[in-house]
């Protein structure tokens, strides 16, 4: 299962390149770009929709002849402004010139050509607080199912404080049996602060079929195909991911692991 396990694969230029051929999966494609001033990255999304999310720094982005200017505010991530970022439907070219020191993910999933292409955030994305204690973390919702603007993806932001847990307790999202649950794939883009910290994400399954446990270090990707995955943030290292999800449906319903459940009716 090291194929979970995606460490970056350069230091500038494409960085991450997740696709359902070499995930061996159905929908979620994950791309990372790290961009110095005057460097582009560029791409067309074919039969795919994406979301351009601008990580970190300023980039001037255009796509299919529509010039969107130079967008981006917060330089470090942890800096816990909302993004901006670009939604993009099928057969759609794009490019982006950095204008700083630039991350930008391109989160892709199958497209149905609903949607026309629209800046995302800052302005309609809020940092929110979830959970309570040491499950405490705060979340910047990109795209997910209450905002409809696009297709399939489903994509957001979190931020888990030194010593916390978050993408807890333990769920998993792995059948399509709407509504009792959603078969939906994950990837998760991990930052730490600071850079030479560590964290860790289980992925495991009720019956242990699949059960690892991952040490994850600042900009690697980590696949959830299916099982639970929760992750962790040792005392002195906070943790910021980026989720991507799509499945059959545009929707997000999971199950908890038996071993968890207690903690969701106590905290109800």
């Amino acid at each position: 299962m090291d194929n979970l396990h995606r460490k970056p694969m350069s230091s500038h230029g494409l960085i991450h390149n997740v696709t359902p051929e070499n995930a061996d999966w159905l929908y979620v494609g994950f791309d990372l770009h790290k961009l110095s001033p005057g460097q582009v990255a560029k791409g067309s999304t074919g039969q795919r929709e994406v979301i351009i999310v601008l990580v970190e720094g300023r980039a001037h982005l255009k796509s299919s002849g529509k010039d969107w200017g130079v967008l981006g505010d917060r330089i470090s991530v942890f800096e816990k402004i909302p993004p901006h970022c670009l939604y993009l439907p099928n057969d759609s070219s794009w490019e982006a010139e950095a204008s700083t020191d630039c991350v930008l993910a391109v989160c892709s999933a199958p497209g149905k050509n609903k949607h026309g292409p629209r800046l995302v955030g800052p302005d309609n994305i809020n940092l929110t607080k979830r959970g309570k204690g040491v499950n405490t973390r705060y979340i910047n919702n990109i795209a997910m199912e209450d905002v409809d603007i696009c297709d399939s993806l489903l994509v957001t932001e979190v931020f888990t404080p030194a010593g916390n847990w978050s993408s807890y307790p333990s769920h998993r999202h792995d059948e399509d049996d709407f509504p009792r649950i959603t078969y939906l794939e994950e990837t998760y883009y991990h930052r730490l602060n600071p850079g030479n910290g560590f964290g860790f994400q289980r992925v495991y399954t009720d019956d242990r079929s699949l059960d690892i446990a991952i040490p994850v270090e600042d900009g690697d990707v980590v696949l959830v195909p299916r099982g639970h995955h929760p992750c962790g943030a040792p005392y002195g290292f906070e943790m910021y991911y980026l989720n991507v999800m799509a499945g059959p449906i545009r929707k997000w319903r999971f199950l908890p692991a038996p071993e968890v459940e207690w903690i969701l009716e106590r905290d109800k």
